[in-house]
């Protein structure tokens, strides 16, 4: 079965090796926000002659193509690893737990609502934003 990404892939008329799918298939089941590290372990467990360097240019070539979004989340362990997701036709938030590196998409109707009244207080038309709040988990 053809995974997600590999479809948009098609579509756009990329060529697709074997290497490319497995990677495609692996970003398209993950239900995180994997960074390129993460990726490459998933991919290797499924092939093992994947490279790391394929990998990187892979993603690199996902994201080119407006197929995938680069996150670059802050995290307490000072690791700020590019993290990424399929680029997604609805909008969605990120809260990002700064201990573990947990992400947790949200959509909240009365934040868009928040900010198209700061923009209209200020003469503006938005075109694009992005939230990404930072907490630790309460226990």
């Amino acid at each position: 079965m053809v995974s997600k990404i590999e479809r948009l892939c098609i579509e756009k008329g990329m060529r697709m090796t074997d290497q490319r799918r497995v990677i495609a298939k692996v970003l398209s089941d993950a239900s995180d926000h994997p960074d390129v590290e993460e990726v490459y372990r998933r991919s290797t467990d499924i092939d093992e002659r994947i490279s790391i360097a394929t990998v990187y240019r892979t993603v690199r070539l996902f994201e080119e193509a407006g197929i995938l979004e680069r996150h670059d989340f802050r995290v307490e362990s000072g690791e700020n690893r590019a993290r990424f997701e399929l680029v997604s036709e609805e909008h969605h938030d990120h809260l990002i737990d700064v201990e573990t590196g947990d992400v947790v998409e949200f959509h909240d109707p009365d934040i868009e609502e928040l900010q198209q009244k700061i923009a209209d207080k200020y003469g503006y038309r938005l075109v694009d934003h992005r939230m990404e709040l930072y907490g630790v988990k309460v226990k």
